[in-house]
């Protein structure tokens, strides 16, 4: 059960609305459609299916959850080394930058919402480079959000952002763009099943096409994304 409180919190946190610049990221995707990798709403779903089962982003969701715990029992010092971690496995420098950029902002923001004696781990956090997922976490920890669901918010998200790129870029009509999102909801479902089950020692992800196109956006000719 979740209550009405968090749900509310939940939603605010996983609007595309929040002020955290998640929109400006393409996640290589810009790159993908120039080379035609991806060019329709079937190969869109393809490649978000597949990192929703082995990529980046589960990776980070399962990160994400330890942040929530962790914090929850007030074990700040591991939530500062799963953010560690985290920033240890980014392979390109374009996606560290936009995790770290969304991160500080989440937390700039989370600052500046909570109570003064709410801030003061946060705040020694954003004094250095914060990833998102464990910004998320924070933000879930703090409103009592359970952590299957701020599962399923954080991946839902990350869903939008990537769709919303990809209409832009395909380009894809938002009609087309909204039965894609439907469309994986089955998806995500799994996804926070499976993430939720897996151990410590094994977590992985096979992300090498994220990080060629990642790598080779940083140089593509004109680009309407930062990432």
């Amino acid at each position: 059960m979740i209550s009405n409180f968090s749900l509310l919190s939940l939603l605010q946190l996983a609007s595309p609305a929040l002020p955290v610049g998640a929109y400006s990221y393409s996640e290589g995707l810009e790159m993908l459609v120039e080379q035609g990798i991806i060019d329709n709403a079937e190969t869109l779903q393809n490649w978000i299916e597949w990192e929703l089962q082995e990529g980046a982003i589960s990776l980070d969701a399962a990160v994400m959850v330890r942040g929530l715990t962790e914090a929850q029992a007030g074990n700040w010092g591991k939530v500062k080394e799963w953010n560690h971690w985290s920033s240890a496995t980014r392979e390109t420098e374009e996606l560290r930058q936009q995790s770290w950029q969304m991160g500080n902002a989440l937390l700039r923001l989370l600052i500046a919402l909570w109570p003064l004696e709410d801030r003061v781990e946060v705040t020694s956090l954003s004094e250095g480079e914060c990833n998102f997922a464990i910004a998320f976490g924070i933000a879930a920890s703090y409103w009592q959000i359970p952590p299957d669901v701020a599962l399923l918010g954080y991946l839902q998200s990350w869903a939008c952002n990537f769709i919303g790129a990809g209409v832009k870029l395909i380009p894809l009509g938002q009609t087309a763009g909204q039965q894609l999102l439907f469309n994986l909801q089955p998806k995500l479902v799994t996804a926070v099943q499976t993430i939720l089950r897996v151990e410590d020692d094994d977590l992985s992800s096979c992300t090498w096409g994220l990080s060629l196109a990642s790598m080779q956006h940083e140089t593509q000719y004109s680009r309407l994304f930062r990432s």
